[in-house]
């Protein structure tokens, strides 16, 4: 900041004006046209602020320390010096504030200038802005989390059923287990496949979906998104994969102002884009879908905010950024069938669902914590967070979150809630006085089912998944050799009865789903031998049925926990050793 003599005579003051005439005007001028150019360049890389303005903008504390900095750097900016010179003289207060080593001519301190003297007024006040900042979050994040529970609470409905799945669309293959096979099924020297998402194909089952994106700092700046490669979840014995290649004239991996993401903050600037794209296909061509989050202001009791779902901005290859309400995206013919609400707006709805009675109820020491609920815990190895995403029938994604009551030791289900991947509507079930089993012991129950395997050592238990077959709730779970290149078999264990029932092919499961089946009769197909459990001895699993070539019953070998059942083939070593069941 250049300091010229308003007085004209060299008396060791600093000033940024011209040596005769009114210095004011010319001072104010030149800053506007700084300003002015600053401004023209921020406009211009605009995503690359994009998370400090929307904060500043639609957050209490963000507010307070962003918006009340911004404004006091303006107005010090603007502040002429000679008068800050003439103040600081005249203010003891300000003489303290600024008092250092530097000497004086006439009363006026010589050295460090006016421009050090308000970067240390900047500081001094971004100090006192940080701490109320800090103390503004606290009743804010309560707020914003007791506003939210009860706005979850007041459009939600309960019911007294679990919804059915969707038979012919289970998720067989783990995302771990996809990645391996997935990009070991491909050659691609200039791209790579990108994070996996989960999409519909439009024959309409589920899929893993992969953005073929550039690879390389070269390439993320030169090259394009090559298309997307799904990659079918829903079938253990063969997987399948279908590429859709059209270069992408805004894409993913794609670096700076050719990159998607940039171009939807670009003509979406007041929304978040928190959820990772869903890569998907329509007629043949590859799209980008991006939901948007937005938020709004609640002034009492005091000034805070909550999300909410502001569309979605859909991404063709040719560079065309359709933004799109609610509304408009639930009407769009190549969205129809797709994931549309924010994922992460969900976790946060059924996060603050801990809230719904209450701030005090949930605070720790004087808190009562009735009726409160948090997120289930996934065990170590689940590979999997919520919400779980699955299908339901008619082809209706939904995001499934398991709710546990609270307390550290608790880890049987308290309610079960389900949203609606297209409107964000949402349903839950309360298990009243019953809890349901969670997913970390349905896990340890899938592994105790047999204690042959070497746990940890050649195979795990992975990604469980909730089902629901005839208003029973299971958990689906894959188990997997520790390399991920496959799924052996699927295990379904009941959160109410806690029975486990092992599944080996794709029929099987699909019958299974389709709750086509009672519980006197499970048939898992094509391996040759049917299920039957056992509700009279709780120490058999269930019953290994011996049919003829009527489907008569001409043996009935009973298979206790810890047990499992296999098919050999009559040359095996061990048919020849007879054993007990």
């Amino acid at each position: 900041m250049a300091d010229i003599d308003i007085s004209g005579d060299d008396d060791g003051s600093d000033v940024d004006a011209p040596s005769s005439g009114s210095p004011l005007p010319y001072f104010l001028g030149k800053r506007i046209v700084i300003l002015a150019i600053v401004v023209g360049i921020v406009f211009l890389v605009r995503p690359l602020v994009h998370g400090v303005v929307y904060a500043a903008l639609f957050s209490p504390s963000g507010l307070v320390l962003i918006g009340g900095g911004t404004v006091t750097a303006l107005i010090l900016w603007f502040y002429p010096p000679w008068r800050l010179e003439r103040e600081k003289r005249e203010s003891n207060l300000v003489s303290m504030l600024f008092e250092d080593d530097q000497t004086s001519v006439d009363g006026i301190v010589v050295g460090g200038g006016s421009a050090m003297r308000k970067l240390r007024i900047l500081g001094a006040v971004l100090s006192v802005l940080f701490v109320l900042s800090i103390l503004a979050s606290v009743p804010a994040g309560a707020l914003e989390q007791r506003t939210l529970a009860q706005q979850t609470m007041a459009d939600a409905t309960e019911v007294q059923e679990f919804p059915q799945a969707n038979a012919n669309n289970p998720r067989v293959i783990p995302r771990e287990v996809s990645d391996v096979t997935t990009r070991g099924s491909v050659s691609y020297r200039t791209h790579r496949l990108g994070t996996s998402d989960i999409a519909r194909q439009e024959d309409g089952s589920l899929a893993w979906s992969y953005p073929i994106e550039p690879d390389g700092a070269r390439n993320k700046l030169l090259d394009n998104q090559r298309g997307v490669l799904v990659a079918n979840m829903t079938s253990m014995d063969a997987q399948q994969i279908n590429v859709y290649e059209e270069d992408f004239t805004y894409g993913e991996g794609m670096w700076l102002h050719r990159s998607a993401r940039w171009n939807v903050k670009l003509g979406g600037f007041f929304s978040k884009y928190n959820d990772d794209a869903v890569e998907f296909s329509h007629d043949g061509t590859p799209y980008l879908y991006y939901p948007k989050t937005g938020h709004e202001w609640h002034l009492l009791p005091f000034p805070h905010t909550t999300p909410k779902w502001n569309g979605g901005a859909l991404v063709h290859p040719d560079g065309t950024i359709e933004h799109l309400t609610p509304e408009e995206a639930q009407a769009n013919e190549i969205l129809d069938g797709q994931r549309l609400y924010p994922m992460t707006l969900t976790r946060s709805e059924t996060g603050s669902l801990g809230y719904r009675e209450g701030i005090i109820n949930q605070m720790p020491v004087i808190g009562a914590h009735e009726g409160q609920i948090e997120v289930a815990a996934l065990p170590e190895g689940a590979d999997n967070e919520q919400p779980f995403v699955i299908d339901l029938e008619g082809e209706q994604m939904s995001y499934v979150t398991a709710m546990e009551p609270y307390g550290e030791d608790t880890r049987g289900l308290d309610e079960v809630w389900f949203a609606d991947a297209d409107t964000g509507e949402y349903t839950y079930f309360g298990t009243d006085e019953e809890t349901l089993t969670g997913p970390e012991k349905a896990m340890g129950m899938a592994r105790n089912a047999d204690s042959q395997t070497g746990w940890g050592d050649n195979f795990v238990v992975t990604e469980p998944v909730p089902v629901t077959v005839d208003g029973d709730l299971w958990w689906h779970i894959k188990v997997a050799p520790v390399d991920f290149t496959d799924v052996t078999r699927s295990v379904f264990v009941n959160a109410d009865a806690n029975n486990a029932i092992e599944l080996n092919d794709d029929a099987a499961i699909r019958e299974f789903l389709r709750g086509d089946i009672d519980d006197s009769d499970l048939t898992p197909g094509e391996n040759g031998t049917d299920v039957e459990p056992a509700p009279d001895d709780e120490n058999i699993l269930y019953y290994v049925l011996i049919t003829d070539e009527n489907g008569d019953i001409v043996d009935r070998i009973p298979v206790e926990r810890g047990q499992d059942t296999q098919i050999v083939a009559p040359d095996d070593e061990r048919a020849a050793n007879e054993t007990s069941p």
